[in-house]
């Protein structure tokens, strides 16, 4: 691979004010400018990274709101990015490799060889694709493979049926092709806005899918649910929490399962409410209900997720959406707009 070139100067951004509710905005964060590493001052077993994307994800929103939740203030933000190697002492990387891995959100760094053990190789993955490495081949891709085929099992045999909820975001779109496309389900997803829903629907191929916008209480999503499937739900991945999970513990048939990955509904709330839930429900129905993160699948320990997801994209099984921001400075207007909307599949920050 061709060399990769830095410039004098990296930026990072930085958390300077808490976010205790509400909508996240510029006003939270600053770029903080300083001088970059440069290759002399690596020790053994480190590389020098300079990154091209970097993500916004809604669970990064929990450790804004206070010291407690995520140290003091300020502080470099960090989550999952795609960079290449400028320099190495590691004898698992080269220069000009590209990586995915959960790095500070800085465009020039040292990694240091405890997290360069996390990193992934995206292989030959080309530098205009590189976005996909924080997405479809990533973290909300691996989250979507080890929910589906990892927590809830789909019966090929018995043609399931799925609910997915953020069915128009990074990880949700990916849980509906995924289910269709390889497992057989019959698909349900909720979104917001006739827009999105349009898109879930001719773009991903659900065979439903809800506007959550024209409901304001759980059984009014709950009724929508049954006009769909009348004879209840198999799976739920649940994104969202709130009335969506309610409506899901609804309609849920007997040996039903529950994925819980997420829940935006509740992300921008001072005080976490709670969702109303009778576990001795599932006694007599065998529910279950299961938490869980991507780290076994994009780790490698569970599934095949690094040799199969990309299989299924060149094969046209699933396709990736983009919301793309251009430029460092928009990270936090790109994060702002997954709690507004304003974006259709995976947020990405080109740097």
């Amino acid at each position: 691979m061709a060399s990769v070139t830095v410039p004098e100067t990296s930026k990072t951004v930085t958390l300077v004010n808490y976010i205790p509710e509400g909508l996240p905005g510029p006003e939270h964060f600053s770029i903080v400018e300083a001088p970059s590493p440069t290759p002399d001052t690596l020790e053994e077993g480190e590389v020098l990274a300079a990154i091209h994307v970097m993500s916004a994800d809604p669970y990064l929103r929990s450790g804004c709101k206070s010291e407690e939740k995520g140290g003091a203030v300020p502080r470099p933000m960090a989550g999952f990015v795609v960079g290449s190697i400028v320099a190495s002492k590691s004898s698992n990387w080269k220069d000009g490799d590209m990586f995915g891995g959960s790095l500070p959100f800085c465009t020039v760094q040292v990694v240091k060889a405890a997290a360069v053990a996390g990193l992934w190789n995206l292989g030959k993955l080309p530098r205009d694709k590189a976005s996909l490495g924080v997405g479809v081949l990533g973290m909300p891709g691996s989250t979507a493979y080890g929910g589906l085929f990892g927590v809830l099992r789909p019966n090929k045999e018995k043609k399931e049926v799925l609910w997915v909820s953020g069915a128009g975001g990074a990880v949700g779109s990916l849980v509906g092709q995924l289910a269709k496309n390889i497992s057989g389900c019959t698909v349900i997803g909720s979104c917001g806005g006739p827009d999105k829903c349009k898109m879930v629907k001719e773009k991903f191929g659900f065979d439903h899918v809800i506007d959550y916008k024209t409901v304001s209480t759980a059984e009014e999503l709950a009724a929508k649910l049954k006009e769909v499937a009348p004879d209840g739900i198999d799976m739920y991945f649940d994104n969202v929490g709130g009335i969506h999970f309610e409506a899901a513990m609804a309609t849920l048939a007997p040996y039903g399962r529950v994925a819980v990955c997420g829940g935006i509904s509740r992300y921008n709330e001072g005080e976490r409410g709670f969702e109303k839930f009778h576990p001795t429900d599932m006694i007599y129905t065998f529910q279950r209900v299961e938490g869980f993160m991507c780290r076994p699948w994009l780790s490698g320990k569970e599934g095949n997720f690094h040799t199969e997801m990309p299989k299924w994209l060149a094969e046209g099984k699933v396709v990736a959406e983009e919301t793309v921001f251009e430029g460092i400075d928009q990270w936090p207007m790109a994060f702002q707009s997954l709690f507004t909307g304003g974006n259709n599949g995976k947020v990405v920050i080109n740097v």
